[in-house]
């Protein structure tokens, strides 16, 4: 069930939510958190849809704020809010608010969420487009234990990266390194098995647009304590994304190289050679493994602060600049 609420204000929207529980049987009861999602005006479908997903494993109440402060401006409509509330099938396991505000309605987005959260549940905030520079000093992330960023979608991630590695505060987190969940797991697998070696030397690859590239290179430093050789090419050079890992020790080289979407070889010496299903992760799947914990990700903050740090500058390739494009996308 869809109810729109065009030019309202938040008391109304939460009469309506009271109304539509007490007519139509929807509850608030199961409902384990709060997911703020703030996003442009236009681009809120994609998150909306990952959210519903994400709410069979976590029943949540997701409100979406999208803003923007010019357009009441450029339209006429001056300051408004725009609101319409999803539960049942157009919901999945959650209730949807969607909030569109133009003009001065727009300035507070904080004001605009805080009587819908609910009562004495975790909040979480999610930015899937372009974040604040400080996520936890925003209007939004000041409310909210966990505050989820996505720099891949940042027109410069690798600068993105390092900038909320400058603002970094417990409980956030981003979605480059969620996706490296797959690849840190088959790497440690791999070393778990003997010879037990340590590793001498690493090199990672992949290409400009991928924050997961940096991030990889980054844990593998920190764990591991070795220098990391990594380099970066335009999506010219192949898919875009982590290509390769290299890992160095006495008794040979361990390489794990993803040519093609979805499939990762594995060479090790005296071994077969291994393919592996290394697909690139969904925003669901992101989004739910994210939602898996509520406390602050230390491991991550680690690596964000110290691993990028004691990284050095990449190395380009030379070759990016004249091969042709590809559209793949894989992280």
């Amino acid at each position: 069930m869809i109810v729109d609420l065009p030019d309202t204000n938040t008391s109304k929207v939460s009469k309506a939510l009271v109304k539509i529980r007490e007519e139509g049987g929807a509850v608030a009861l199961g409902r384990v958190l709060t997911l703020v999602i703030r996003t442009a005006l236009g681009q809120e479908e994609d998150a909306i849809e990952a959210a519903n997903d994400a709410s069979r494993e976590h029943p949540m109440r997701v409100i979406v704020v999208s803003t923007d402060a010019d357009d009441g401006v450029k339209s006429g409509r001056g300051a408004r809010l725009d609101a319409q509330i999803r539960v049942g099938g157009d919901a999945g396991a959650s209730e949807v608010i969607l909030l569109k505000a133009y003009g001065a309605a727009a300035s507070d987005e904080e004001g605009l969420v805080t009587g819908l959260l609910l009562p004495d549940a975790p909040v979480v905030v999610w930015w899937p487009g372009d974040a604040p520079e400080s996520p936890s000093t925003s209007d939004l992330g000041r409310i909210a234990q966990r505050r989820i960023t996505d720099s891949s979608n940042s027109s410069n991630p690798n600068e993105t990266l390092r900038r909320l590695s400058s603002n970094y505060s417990p409980g956030d987190t981003d979605f480059a390194w969620t996706r490296l969940t797959l690849w840190r797991a088959q790497l440690a697998a791999v070393l778990d098995q003997p010879p037990f070696e340590p590793v001498e030397a690493i090199e990672v690859s992949g290409a400009s647009d991928s924050p997961s590239t940096l991030l990889l290179a980054a844990w593998l430093r920190h764990q591991l304590k070795v220098t990391v050789d990594y380099g970066i090419s335009s999506r010219a050079n192949g898919s875009s994304g982590i290509h390769g890992v290299k890992l160095s020790r006495s008794s040979g080289v361990i390489e794990l190289e993803r040519s093609v979407p979805n499939v990762a070889t594995l060479v090790q010496p005296d071994q077969p050679l291994h393919d592996l299903a290394l697909p690139r992760r969904s925003l669901r799947d992101c989004l739910a493994e994210e939602l898996r914990r509520l406390d602050p990700d230390d491991l991550y903050g680690e690596v964000l602060t110290q691993g990028v740090l004691e990284l050095g500058e990449p190395e380009p390739d030379p070759e990016s600049a004249s091969a042709p494009q590809t559209t793949t996308e894989v992280r």
